[in-house]
C-alpha cells in the first residue's frame, strides 16, 4: 500500500446547520397553517396567499442552500432576508392596521428568525446584529413607528438569540483553529520522532563506529573518526531540535477545522499479519540466547517490524554500552490480548539518570528508537537496571490497538 490517508473532520456548524434547515421547513409550515386557520379574517387575503405560496416554494427550493457554509453565500443570506422583510412589509396589505397593532402575526412570523440564524452562523454575531436590524426597523414601520410591548419582545427575543448563536459559532471557529493547529504541531513531532529513529539505527550508529574504528586506527583514520564525531554531533542537534515539515496539513474550511493525514508507507506487502518470531530469530546468536514460544506469533505487519526494530535497537545498546562480551538474552511472549518482548544483559547496568542526561544530549536511543516506536504501537517500553546486574527492558504491545 503505496498511500493512505486519514481525515479527521472536526466542526461545531455543521448541526447548527441542520438545524437551521428544520426550522425553515416547520416555520414555513406553520406560517401556511396559520393563514390557513384565519383566512376570513384577512380583507385581502389573496395578497397572503400569493406571498405564502412564494414562501414555500422558496423555502423547499433553497434547502440545499443552508446545508452548510460553503453552499450558503453572502448572495443567498441577502435573497433569504430580503424574503422575510417583503413578507413584513406585506402584512399591512394583507391583515387591517387594527388586528397588526393588537398583536397579529406578520406574515411569514417566526420564519423570519431562520433569515437571520443565516446571518449568526455563517458571520457571527456581528452578521447577526446586522440583519437583526433590518428587522426591526421593517416590524417597528409597519407598527407605524409605535409598536406593540409584544411586537417589541419578538425583535428583542430574534436579535439576543441570533446575537449569541453568532458569539457562539465565532468561539467554537477559534477553538477548531486551535486544535487543528495543535494537531498539526503533534503530527510534526511524532514525523520529527519516527526520521530521529531511522536515523539512530542507521547513519548515527555508522558515524559512531566510525568514529570509534578511527581513533583505533590512528592516522589518517583518526582524523577521519574525528569528522565522523563532529557530525555525528551535529546530526544529533538537528535531530532533536530541528524542524521537520508536517505531514498533515490544516485548514480552516467552511465546515470547520479540517485535518489530513498523508501516511507514505514502504512499498510491500504490509497488509495481515507477520509471525514475530521470523523477525526476531536472525538475533540469535553465540552470545544473543532467543526463547520463543512453540506455536507462531502473528502480529500485523507494521507492527511487527516497529517491534523488531525496538528489539534491534535495544541489542545495539547491550553492543554499545554493556561491551563486546556481554551476554543477552530475548524472550517472547504471548498471552493473547498482548505480546511481551523482554531483553535482558548481563552488563554493568545504567548508572541513576543516565537516560535522561542522554536524552538531553540528543541521544535518543531509549526514548525514541524503543519507547518511541512502543508509543506508536499503542504499548509501552519498561527499562530496569540496577549498577552492577545488568539491564531489562520489558516491551508490551497489545494486540487490539496495533495497525
Amino acid at each position: 500500500m503505496a498511500k493512505r490517508e486519514r481525515v479527521v473532520r472536526m466542526s461545531v456548524e455543521q448541526p447548527l446547520w441542520r438545524a437551521l434547515t428544520v426550522y425553515r421547513l416547520l416555520t414555513m409550515v406553520y406560517a401556511v397553517l396559520l393563514f390557513a386557520s384565519a383566512y376570513k379574517r384577512y380583507p385581502h387575503p389573496w395578497v397572503a396567499a400569493g406571498y405564502l405560496a412564494f414562501l414555500a416554494v422558496w423555502t423547499l427550493a433553497t434547502t440545499s442552500k443552508v446545508a452548510n457554509a460553503a453552499s450558503c453565500t453572502k448572495g443567498f443570506l441577502v435573497a433569504d432576508l430580503t424574503v422575510a422583510i417583503v413578507g413584513i412589509g406585506l402584512t399591512p396589505l394583507a391583515d387591517t392596521y387594527e388586528r397588526i397593532t393588537g398583536g397579529g402575526p406578520t406574515l411569514p412570523t417566526i420564519w423570519t428568525g431562520g433569515a437571520v440564524l443565516g446571518f449568526a452562523i455563517k458571520g457571527g454575531w456581528r452578521w447577526a446584529c446586522f440583519a437583526s436590524t433590518f428587522v426591526a426597523a421593517a416590524t417597528i414601520l409597519i407598527h407605524g413607528g409605535q409598536p406593540t410591548r409584544d411586537a417589541l419582545h419578538n425583535v428583542l427575543l430574534v436579535w439576543v438569540s441570533s446575537v449569541a448563536i453568532g458569539y457562539v459559532v465565532e468561539v467554537a471557529r477559534a477553538s477548531e483553529n486551535t486544535l487543528a493547529r495543535a494537531l498539526e504541531i503533534e503530527a510534526a513531532t511524532r514525523e520529527r520522532e519516527r526520521l530521529a529513529r531511522d536515523i539512530h539505527d542507521g547513519v548515527l550508529q555508522v558515524l559512531a563506529m566510525v568514529q570509534r574504528r578511527g581513533t583505533e586506527l590512528g592516522g589518517e583514520a583518526e582524523e577521519l573518526g574525528r569528522m565522523a564525531g563532529e557530525q555525528e554531533v551535529a546530526l544529533r542537534t538537528l535531530v532533536s531540535t530541528g524542524l521537520v515539515h508536517p505531514s498533515r496539513v490544516s485548514s480552516d474550511q467552511s465546515r470547520g477545522a479540517l485535518v489530513d493525514t498523508y501516511e507514505v508507507e514502504e512499498p510491500g506487502a504490509d497488509d495481515g499479519e507477520l509471525d514475530l518470531r521470523t523477525l526476531l530469530a536472525p538475533h540469535a546468536g553465540s552470545r544473543v540466547s532467543f526463547a520463543e514460544p512453540g506455536t507462531p506469533v502473528p502480529l500485523p505487519v507494521p507492527a511487527a517490524k516497529e517491534l523488531a526494530a525496538a528489539v534491534g535497537a535495544a541489542l545495539d545498546n547491550v553492543r554499545k554500552h554493556a561491551g563486546e562480551g556481554a551476554r543477552a538474552w530475548i524472550l517472547v511472549e504471548d498471552w493473547g490480548d498482548e505480546v511481551i518482548v523482554t531483553v535482558r544483559d548481563d552488563g554493568p547496568g545504567i548508572p541513576a539518570g543516565r537516560l535522561d542526561q542522554a536524552e538531553g544530549e540528543g541521544r535518543m536511543g531509549v526514548a525514541l528508537s524503543i519507547r518511541g516506536r512502543l508509543r506508536d504501537l499503542g504499548g509501552s517500553a519498561d527499562l530496569v537496571s540496577v549498577p552492577g546486574q545488568g539491564t531489562e527492558v520489558e516491551l508490551k504491545v497489545p494486540r487490539g490497538r496495533t495497525q
